[in-house]
């Protein structure tokens, strides 16, 4: 009989679920994707109902279900964190204890609670931690047998980062740093000052880094101060942080706005005020520490295993630049880090530590890896899709023949239309790879703009991603490995380049933005890079055809591929979702399944109020 393990991420950010069955990842997906709040925390009761219905498994059917940290431990932490900074915190305290009593003391108990939903019976319950399901989430899917395993984030119960070693079914966990000294807490902290939203725009940070400066005098005394004054880096990447800055150990705010101020000589950023050059500057000094500590907890992985391959997960994994930095250093014969990188991967990961490790089942890798191109979400086939249109009246063309329909697509894409491409399941983690994606030809000069500020809504400094064929990729970008989860950032190849202008650092962002740095500009961003999603036949063969129909047509390997919503909303999930983001933006043309949609041939969108308020700004 077939054993299945449920595993659950909650009740902190990105709540998901995630099934096993004998070992194989069936399905996995984020709660968001269904309540349609962004990062929502809840159960996720949604989530959990759809991979058990995708792999018909009862809940009472279950070998295990498993939470993806320890709350005990949690509480621990929070104990002795209060006891070690009074009286400072004390309000806080006051306010989360009757939380932290309620929802984490009785967690067995909420979580049952919990489970009555899903169906009737008590499967058994297990509590890894979490720096252990993320080591399981990065080690057990990836194609290698051995391999050092390094986990960073902002904090699971104490651990905020950890260094391991995975082999056959065992992982082993070397060293460990521990609460309040974090990265992913250092990194969130500059997310903050600089005017974005914690556990949400650290990417933006990312995104706005490039802009700094690299030659002015401001970035490097900047990271100077940072390393004089706010960590004390070891030459193993361990690291203590001067708690005297930061308030986020007994507080509700990340920093002491007055002491950063002061340290930096500038005001904190206000969430949708301008950006200065000196935030611009400020990301780059942070992401250049952060890119420094990877290196050498890498390195300190490397001496401590002896191994030649590389394994990563935890939300600083998420951080391509410093993946596609610490990959071309050639620490590592080869690096593979989860696509779910963040807490919503530790569901998976909960699962993979309780089938390998609590149920001792042998392991047998599979390349490139067992993750089946992160494609383990919902499916909608053309009897939804046609109901969808019902719905709202939405005129379509439905192609019998789907290299017609890939034809057609190419040519409306070089004719700068924006194209939302809705197919087969939905991806599991923070990134759309071809199947909830919006498209765009790359070498138009104002589609960055375009899908920036009339689709998506965002910010127009923030940069798009190409997916490339992957026997294009070396013929675009300096990659000589596949990157088919968007987690690696590279240049663009040489010879694709245009010369900049003289003082092009000292530019304006805008304009820097829009110089045309390359015969790619849509996806080529200010420091002439590119965060490259490959794509291969084997994996996603539709939206491969798609994009190798645009190569024989138009002579160009790859598309813009940005993520299909608005800011602010999750990616869509099902046709109801997709035609709704269509209809609310600028978009020019939808594909779903084999339907195709032209915004010109539908009817006019009406909606009450201002649907954007639907959606909080992240």
């Amino acid at each position: 009989m077939s054993e299945a393990i449920l595993g659950i991420s909650a009740f902190y950010h990105d709540s998901a679920a995630a099934l096993l069955v004998d070992g194989e990842i069936v399905a996995a997906a984020q709660e968001e994707r269904f309540t349609r709040r962004k990062h929502d925390s809840a159960f996720p009761t949604n989530a959990a109902r759809f991979v058990l219905d995708e792999a018909g498994v009862a809940f009472g059917d279950l070998t295990a279900v498993a939470f993806y940290d320890k709350p005990y431990i949690k509480f621990e932490r929070l104990l002795e964190t209060y006891n070690g900074f009074a009286p400072r915190g004390l309000a806080s305290f006051l306010a989360s204890m009757p939380v932290w009593v309620k929802e984490k003391l009785f967690m067995r108990h909420m979580l049952k609670e919990e489970f009555r939903k899903l169906g009737q019976g008590s499967p058994k319950l297990l509590f890894p931690e979490h720096h252990l399901s993320h080591a399981a989430s990065a080690f057990f899917p990836s194609p290698f047998e051995e391999a050092a395993i390094l986990t960073v984030d902002g904090v699971g119960e104490w651990a905020t980062t950890t260094i391991g070693k995975g082999s056959g079914n065992a992982i082993t966990v070397l060293r460990e740093l521990h609460f309040p000294h974090s990265l992913g807490l250092l990194y969130s902290a500059f997310t903050a000052f600089c005017g974005f939203k914690v556990n949400s725009g650290e990417y933006k940070l990312m995104g706005l880094a490039p802009y700094g400066n690299p030659d002015s005098e401001r970035v490097a005394r900047w990271t100077e101060i940072i390393r004089r004054d706010l960590i004390d880096l070891r030459d193993d990447g361990s690291m203590l942080l001067n708690m005297d800055y930061f308030a986020y150990a007994t507080g509700l705010t990340m920093f002491y706005s007055g002491k950063w101020e002061e340290l930096f000589g500038i005001p904190a950023r206000q969430p949708e005020e301008a950006i200065d050059q000196e935030h611009m500057d400020l990301a780059l000094a942070i992401q250049q520490v952060t890119e420094e500590v990877v290196f050498r907890l890498a390195e300190t992985a490397r001496d401590l295993t002896g191994c030649h391959k590389l394994v990563m997960a935890g939300g600083v994994a998420l951080n391509c630049v410093a993946n596609g930095k610490l990959i071309r250093r050639g620490t590592f014969d080869d690096v593979w880090v989860q696509p779910a990188a963040g807490d919503a991967g530790g569901a998976l990961g909960a699962a993979l530590a309780a089938w390998h490790i609590g149920q001792d089942k042998e392991r047998t890798p599979v390349s490139p890896d067992s993750m089946q191109g992160c494609y383990l979400g919902p499916e909608f086939g053309p009897v939804s899709i046609a109901r969808a249109a019902r719905r709202h009246d939405a005129p379509f063309t439905r192609f019998d023949d789907f290299d017609t329909l890939c034809t057609k697509v190419s040519d409306l894409l070089a004719e700068g239309n924006c194209v939302g491409w809705f197919q087969g399941r939905m991806e599991y983690g923070p990134r759309a790879l071809g199947n909830r994606s919006i498209l765009g030809d790359p070498r138009h000069p104002d589609m960055q703009r375009k899908l920036n500020l009339k689709i998506k809504y965002r910010e127009g400094f923030r940069p798009f991603a190409p997916s490339v064929l992957a026997e294009e990729a070396a013929n675009y970008f300096e990659l000589d490995r596949p990157s088919p989860y968007m987690l690696i950032v590279a240049p663009v190849a040489e010879h694709r380049l245009n010369p900049l202008p003289d003082g092009y650092n000292d530019m304006p962002m805008y304009e820097r933005l829009y110089v045309l740095r390359s015969d790619i500009p849509a996806v080529t961003h200010v420091d002439s890079s590119a965060r490259i999603q490959t794509i291969s036949a084997d994996t996603n063969p539709r939206y491969w055809q798609l994009v190798n129909t645009f190569l024989h047509r138009q002579g160009c390997g790859l598309v813009v591929n940005t993520s299909f919503n608005v800011r602010g909303e999750p990616i869509v999930c099902t046709p109801e979702d997709a035609y709704r983001c269509f209809m609310r933006t600028e978009m020019d043309c939808l594909v779903m399944g084999d339907f195709l949609f032209l915004k010109q041939d539908q009817p006019p969108w009406r909606e009450q109020g201002d649907w954007r308020d639907t959606f909080e700004l992240d």
